[in-house]
C-alpha cells in the first residue's frame, strides 16, 4: 500500500521515490510484457484505443449478430479438424446447431443470416473420412 504523501514534499518527488524505491525492489520486473517493446507503438493514433482494447479483452463481437454467427459456424467447421474423437465433433456441431435454431427462429436484426444447420451425420462420416486418410498416409510414411 502506498504511503500518505508528507506535507511540504513536492508531489513530483515523492511519486518518483515511490517508482525508484519499487524499482529497486523489483516490482517491475514480473509485470506482463517487461522487456517488450509496445505492439501500438506505430499504429496511427486512435481516440478509441483503449474502448477497442477493452472490447477485444473482454471477448465483446463487434460484429452485427447475423455475422458473428456466421463466423462462429465457420470457427466449428475449422475445430472439427482438430477434434480427436466422434463424441467431440458431435458435441460441436450439436453446440452450434443448437444457436443457428434459436437464431432461425428469432432473427437478429442486421443482415441476412445466409446459414443453415450442420448435418451432423454427414460431417461425422466427413471427419472419419479424412481421419482415415490421415492415418493411411502416416502409416504409407511409417513403411517406408
Amino acid at each position: 500500500m502506498t504511503e500518505r504523501k508528507p506535507p511540504g514534499v513536492s508531489f513530483e518527488s515523492f511519486v518518483d521515490r515511490q517508482i525508484r524505491q519499487a524499482g529497486e525492489r523489483g516490482e517491475f520486473e514480473e509485470l506482463p510484457g517487461f522487456g517488450k517493446p509496445l505492439a501500438s507503438l506505430d499504429a496511427p493514433y486512435d481516440e478509441l484505443w483503449w474502448i477497442k482494447g477493452k472490447l477485444h479483452r473482454e471477448g465483446f463481437a463487434v460484429l452485427p449478430a447475423a455475422l458473428a454467427l456466421r463466423k462462429e459456424a465457420e470457427d466449428a467447421r475449422e475445430a472439427l479438424e482438430s477434434a480427436r474423437t466422434e463424441r467431440q465433433v458431435r458435441d460441436l456441431l450439436t453446440q452450434i446447431n443448437d444457436k443457428i435454431r434459436t437464431a432461425l427462429r428469432r432473427p437478429p436484426p442486421g443482415p441476412p443470416l445466409n446459414v443453415q444447420e450442420f448435418d451432423v451425420e454427414a460431417e461425422v462420416t466427413r471427419w472419419r473420412e479424412s481421419r482415415e486418410a490421415g492415418n493411411a498416409s502416416q502409416r504409407s510414411k511409417s513403411d517406408r
